[in-house]
């Protein structure tokens, strides 16, 4: 891992992927009007293994690590997001919730590989423990019930995905000390094969008949929105993002995601017309905060 500062080449690689990543949620959006989220699962994640599965020699690390890897961070991160965007939540305030999975690392962290946790980290916990209380009293204000835009159900399973991201985080940790020479491209695909089949299952068992085969009449412009998330938010993004992990040390790279939920939000509200109210404005804004303590607060600390 490289001490030195980021090359032009690793800075231009991370704004690529906080713009990628940012335009994810919209991107989601108009998949979901043809897809179902367990449809959408599984034609994401053939389009990111196809034709590279074929091209690519598996990972050198035990099975085990790959199979969960692409349980938690497919089938577990990105079920839970898909559902919640199609049942009551918006492409702005997913892009912020999502980061909610830097506190559900430390918090997993804490608990499974009992690692500590810094000043910034406990401050930035606190304020984001108040952020999402921000966002739930949203539900409980007056005329909260009219809002057309999230839900209570949304809300909870986007933490759910947030979750499920902090998981498949650990497992990452734990195949970084096992197998610190690893392919990162290798590990982001042979992990996404192992989604397809359960994305599949859970389409066949609970999406309702009369939807069941609603993916062939898609329009054009859905199937890009599939392959721009098969293709470039997961090969693209997750390789650069793990290379930049690989060769920089996660304090000098994580900053860079506080510019994903600035996208998202951007997008969201220009591109889809999304409304945000005032109690989401001040949770954002406090989650927000919280990411800032803990990315650069960590940094100064180490000063």
């Amino acid at each position: 891992m490289s001490d030195s500062r980021l090359s032009g080449r690793d800075l231009a690689a991370a704004l690529i992927v906080v713009v990628i990543w940012g335009l994810n949620f919209v991107v989601m959006k108009f998949a979901l009007r043809d897809f179902t989220p367990f449809q959408l699962g599984t034609a994401r994640y053939v389009l990111a293994v196809l034709p590279l599965v074929l091209l690519i020699r598996p990972p050198k690390i035990h099975w085990q690590w790959v199979v969960l890897y692409g349980l938690c961070q497919g089938v577990g991160q990105f079920g839970f997001l898909f559902i919640a965007l199609k049942v009551g939540m918006t492409a702005a305030l997913a892009s912020v919730l999502m980061q909610t999975q830097v506190f559900f690392t430390a918090l997993f962290g804490f608990a499974l590989l009992h690692e500590r946790a810094s000043r910034p980290l406990q401050a930035g916990l606190l304020l984001a423990a108040l952020g999402l209380l921000c966002f739930a009293l949203n539900y409980a204000s007056p005329g909260a019930a009219d809002s057309h835009t999230t839900t209570l159900l949304g809300f909870v399973l986007m933490l759910g995905a947030a979750a499920m991201w902090a998981l498949s985080n650990i497992v990452a940790r734990r195949v970084q000390r096992v197998a610190a020479d690893y392919s990162a491209p290798a590990f982001v695909v042979w992990s996404s094969l192992v989604a397809i089949l359960p994305f599949a299952a859970l389409s066949w068992l609970f999406d309702p008949e009369a939807v069941r085969w609603q993916w062939t009449q898609a329009r054009g412009s859905s199937w890009l929105a599939v392959a721009y998330l098969g293709w470039v938010a997961t090969i693209v993004g997750y390789s650069l993002w793990t290379s930049l992990l690989k060769r920089h040390p996660a304090n000098r790279v994580a900053p860079f995601s506080l510019g994903v939920p600035i996208v998202g939000l951007a997008t969201g509200m220009l591109v889809l017309g999304e409304a945000i109210t005032p109690w989401q404005w001040g949770g954002i804004t406090l989650v927000v905060a919280a990411l800032a303590c803990v990315m650069l607060g960590g940094m100064l600390q180490r000063r």
